[in-house]
């Protein structure tokens, strides 16, 4: 892989980014980084994010040929000084560049959403490699594969990576044979411009709540909408859940950029929706059977275009939850469009299993424990609903906590889930607190719920300590609901990543020392 200065040049000055060029040589550059930890000789360093010149610095010491950046800075004085108006959209376009735009051999489906991406990644994941012979790749919150040997899978840091490493994995699974790409894509990738430049083939718009709104995040929700609507304004074909909120400014949004015949529509029977202008619903979907292993849908295609892809069936999945059907028939039609039969979707969907995401763990003499990702009000109510009507349950108890620094909007909607659906009992504990005080973020989310419907509320800083206690309080037909985690295996602590043994494990250890 490398980089000519030439045509790197050209490629800024198309997109209109380009400010200035100090100290220009003829060069190029045969590696890329923004962390002067990785910089050797011949690498073109980006100046970003939370950037110190002594990063410059460290970087020219170590072989850096040239730097990109918003200003020109004394500690790269002698290097060429690529001077852009927006670093990070510039970082993304020369990435690509710089891996030969691997973009263009792959069939990409990139999945937004408040909740659900990670589940319909998985989904479509399942599908393609039933439909491609193992030919695909997954970018997902949980994981990153780029192939089918053991190194080429490995645990994801963030949900959308920076774009020099998007860029790079995607060069990876190219070489490594790979056809296809599920990929989940945040909100705050759009806001940052990680993905400037990328398009996809097909995009999933699955719902959308308020979320990830804060001082660190967006400022507004109408922020956040605008920044999820832009995976629909890059992708070739939209595939749009109609029972979202925002329906009708989601779908001109798409429409905007997409001719009508490649925009499709899915929703659940009988869904009371108000279709904007001449819209159809493409597909629905009718709920036949639902317990806490498994559930069972039809699907129906119910215009021309929708026909043709020969997708009507019934369906089961593996991963509980009447609110999983609609990622499932994301995946099963997002697949469809990339290729996939319907065969392959019944074949694969009910041996679907998604780490952290209702994993139910039994006991003989305490209650049944479930762990869950809900991080927010949508999912968390979704949760608390489902496990109601699904179990005789006894008491209910529900762990959790909210993160710091990002997220704060979460933290009423807890309150407000809490109240809508009482559990018996509440403990308020630790959830990734950065640089907040835990205690601080729980009083906060006790302060939204209402006492005379949740009255029995414990505050347990440690969290390992808190599941301990929910599941000691628990007898046999009761339900302990470990929410927010998943299988994390951290907690984010005045900005490190700390050692955690993850909750499905705290809990299954301490369930087989109870029962010896």
């Amino acid at each position: 892989m490398e980089l000519h200065i030439t045509p790197a040049l050209a490629l800024l000055r198309e997109h209109h980014l380009l400010d200035h060029v100090s100290n220009l040589t003829d060069f190029t550059a045969t590696s890329v980084s923004y962390d002067s930890r990785k910089v050797k000789s011949g690498t073109l360093f980006f100046c970003k994010g939370n950037f110190l010149p002594k990063y410059l610095a460290s970087a020219k010491e170590k072989g850096a040929i040239a730097y990109v950046a918003e200003k020109e800075y004394p500690e790269g004085e002698g290097l060429p000084a690529i001077i852009v108006n927006d670093e990070q959209k510039a970082m993304s376009l020369l990435g690509a560049a710089f891996y030969g735009y691997p973009q263009n051999d792959l069939f990409i489906i990139a999945i937004t959403g408040t909740k659900g991406k990670t589940t319909t990644a998985y989904f479509a994941d399942h599908i393609l490699a039933q439909s491609t012979n193992n030919h695909i790749a997954l970018f997902s919150t949980l994981d990153r594969v780029l192939g089918n040997k053991p190194e080429d899978k490995f645990k994801s840091d963030l949900t959308t990576p920076e774009s020099l490493d998007l860029f790079h994995d995607m060069r990876a699974a190219v070489d490594n044979g790979m056809t296809h790409l599920v990929m989940e894509v945040s909100s705050q990738a759009y806001k940052k411009n990680r993905i400037y430049g990328l398009k996809y083939d097909v995009g999933i718009f699955l719902n959308i709540s308020p979320d990830h709104i804060g001082r660190n995040e967006h400022p507004t929700f109408a922020d956040y909408l605008h920044c999820k609507e832009q995976l629909l304004v890059n992708s070739a074909k939209c595939l749009i859940n109609a029972e979202t909120e925002k329906f009708t400014d989601v779908y001109y949004t798409a429409k905007a950029t997409t001719q009508p015949e490649d925009i499709f529509l899915f929703a659940r029977r009988g869904a009371n929706i108000e279709l904007p202008d001449n819209a159809q619903i493409d597909f629905e979907y009718r709920n036949d059977l639902e317990d806490l292993h498994e559930s069972e849908f039809e699907l129906t295609t119910l215009t021309e275009k929708a026909k043709q892809l020969n997708l009507d069936s019934r369906y089961k999945t593996s991963v509980p939850g009447d609110y999983n059907e609609g990622n499932a028939v994301a995946a099963i039609i997002a697949s469809g469009l990339a290729g996939a039969s319907a065969n392959d979707a019944v074949e694969t969907l009910n041996h679907v299993h998604i780490r952290g995401r209702m994993e139910m763990i039994n006991s003989n003499t305490h209650g049944t424990i479930y762990v869950d990702y809900a991080h927010n009000y949508a999912s968390l109510k979704r949760l608390l609903a489902f496990l109601k009507r699904q179990t005789n349950a006894g008491k209910v108890t529900v762990v959790l906590g909210a993160t710091g620094d990002k997220g704060i909007s979460r933290r009423p909607g807890f309150g407000k889930a809490l109240t809508e659906e009482q559990p018996d009992e509440v403990i308020l504990t630790t959830d990734d607190p950065g640089f907040e005080d835990p205690m601080t973020i729980a009083r906060e989310i006790d302060s939204y719920i209402d006492h005379d419907k949740v009255k029995h509320i414990q505050f347990e800083m440690d969290r390992e300590t808190a599941i301990k206690k929910a599941i000691d309080g628990s007898e046999k037909d009761d339900i302990v609901v470990l929410a927010g985690k998943g299988e994390d295996p951290y907690q984010k602590i005045n900005g490190e990543d700390v050692p955690y043994p993850t909750d499905v494990k705290i809990a299954r250890d301490y369930i087989n020392e109870l029962e010896k």
